[in-house]
């Protein structure tokens, strides 16, 4: 499959439904952490695939790979987020593992994804 678009990219994609995942699962928390957990998840989950979409936006490889390093950051963020929702009792076990995993399943390829295309020959 040819690549013609960031959109085209599983981990983009996933990254997106994460995102999407969050401000549902995020609707149900506490008012009083609108300030708080709400708006960290909601930041540092839109901010990996935004990340994404910009690095596949530029012009040179290491700028990419660069771009994709960074969105790893903000997985992490969202990763020790999701843990405190659910020691908070934000987040139900069910809730939480299926976020987790999705973060998880998006932070691996991440982090594969830059390996995979030095090996290509166009890949951007």
């Amino acid at each position: 499959m040819k690549i013609e678009s960031y959109e085209d990219l599983t981990v983009y994609q996933k990254a997106y439904q994460l995102t999407l995942d969050v401000y549902k699962v995020t609707k149900e928390f506490p008012t009083a952490e609108m300030y708080g957990l709400i708006s960290q998840m909601r930041r540092s989950a839109s901010s990996i695939p935004a990340n994404i979409a910009e690095g596949y936006r530029r012009a040179h490889r290491k700028e990419y790979v660069q771009f994709l390093h960074i969105a790893l950051g903000p997985c992490a963020e969202l990763e020790t987020f999701l843990c405190l929702s659910k020691d908070l009792g934000y987040l139900s076990g069910e809730a939480f593992d299926q976020s987790y995993k999705s973060q998880d399943s998006v932070s691996k390829l991440l982090r594969g994804l830059p390996s995979s295309l030095s090996h290509r020959e166009n890949p951007i």
